[in-house]
């Protein structure tokens, strides 16, 4: 098969794409089509890697307003309203619910998740139907399991051995909530027990770290530390931070040598942070957003996750990571003219980091067949308008595509 007449990744010529085998067999200017071969003019469109989600709880999603609204808005008040919604659980209810907003993403270019299973739940259901839905739907999505322990590990009743059990289940990655812990003395026990369960089994690691504007949350120091101690910080990823926004310069200072020695990644949730922080505030309200801006500057690779897609921490959410990067350059005061143009990569390269993807992402010769087609020349241009993807390749064959709409002014 071959796809002509792409600007690849905002590049200022276009090339053309032969695909074998589910591999990129050729990628040049002005590839002559092979006899017999497939050939599609794709019009000067835009090529990118496949989108990535970096952070979502698929457990959760379309139960928002079930069996109650999140009234206040908060974090905590969306807690209370998912412990009361996970006594209906079923694996055929998260089963359809997922299915859903896999078929969203897909439309939407993304072909890698990583969701956050909450095994705060003796019974483990979500976490056996979403290990379930990983092997059925490899083919057209890639799916990473996070063991989440939403009300927390030292802090619910037998935390720890259901932290075990989903991993020896099959987790891919494990996870904690420091923050949400008893105490101070929780929290790092929490942290120091997930760094060396992900150690013993070779798992990744990612942290809801710091979810809080609280200025004296600071379980990133410790996550941290210890993933430069026991040298695993590509393997982990502190997500959200959002108390970074209200910690002093001085102390930041400090830390971001740690951080850019640690090597951790971030993930910031720009749609859902700005909507759940800076709840307690009168006026002057922080946004709550983690210092993007400052954290790439330094070096530290940051990617942005949708995070939630109606559930009880967010009541709206269609799958796209356009609205999630759109919000994310505004509040993080990201609107150079290159920042915007890149800003395709907080999505796509350096998500693939975040999740640790290896040699195997991008668009290159040798490697897998996978890419989107947006219908712009480049990210700015498809950021501003918002483009649809067009096309979503896996593996050399599409599983979403779309047809532009037609919109006119009559005057």
């Amino acid at each position: 098969m071959l796809y002509q007449n792409l600007y690849l990744e905002n590049a200022k010529e276009t090339s053309d794409i032969r695909v074998e085998n589910g591999i990129f067999k050729e990628i040049a200017s002005h590839l002559e089509p092979l006899p017999g071969e497939d050939c599609v003019d794709m019009g000067g469109k835009l090529a990118l890697p496949p989108f990535i989600e970096s952070h979502v709880h698929l457990d959760a999603c379309l139960t928002a307003g079930d069996p109650v609204w999140n009234m206040s808005g908060t974090l905590f008040e969306g807690i209370e309203c998912w412990a009361k919604r996970k006594d209906k659980l079923t694996k055929e209810d998260v089963r359809q619910r997922v299915e859903k907003v896999l078929r969203m993403y897909a439309v939407n270019g993304i072909q890698h998740i990583r969701t956050h299973v909450d095994v705060t739940d003796p019974k483990l259901t979500a976490m056996e139907a979403l290990i379930e839905l990983r092997e059925e739907k490899k083919d057209v999505m890639d799916i990473q399991i996070v063991a989440f322990p939403q009300e927390g590990i030292e802090s619910y009743p037998n935390g720890r051995q259901l932290m075990i059990d989903a991993v020896k289940m099959g987790a891919d990655v494990v996870g904690a909530i420091p923050h949400f812990e008893f105490t101070r003395e929780y929290s790092v026990s929490s942290l120091n027990f997930a760094m060396e369960l992900a150690a013993k089994y070779d798992k990744l690691v990612d942290v809801h770290c710091d979810e809080i504007d609280d200025e004296a949350s600071r379980g990133l120091e410790t996550l941290a530390a210890r993933a430069y101690e026991m040298n695993m910080g590509e393997k982990v990823t502190a997500s959200h931070t959002t108390a970074m926004h209200s910690y002093n310069n001085a102390y930041v200072q400090r830390l971001m040598r740690l951080l850019v020695m640690s090597g951790i990644n971030f993930v910031s949730n720009p749609l859902v942070n700005t909507h759940l922080q800076g709840r307690l505030d009168n006026y002057p309200k922080r946004r709550g957003i983690t210092r993007v801006k400052e954290l790439l500057a330094a070096g530290c690779n940051v990617s942005f996750g949708h995070d939630d897609i109606f559930d009880p921490w967010y009541p709206m959410g269609n799958g796209s990571l356009r609205d999630v990067v759109f919000m994310g350059l505004h509040v993080c005061q990201m609107m150079g003219y290159e920042e915007i143009l890149n800003s395709y990569k907080l999505i796509s390269t350096n998500a693939a980091r975040t999740l640790h993807l290896g040699e195997a992402y991008g668009l290159a010769e040798g490697k897998p067949a996978d890419f989107i087609v947006l219908d712009a020349k480049d990210y700015y241009e498809a950021l501003i308008t918002d483009a649809p993807v067009l096309l979503n390749v896996k593996g050399g064959k599409k599983i979403a595509e779309s047809v532009p709409g037609t919109k006119k002014a009559l005057f």
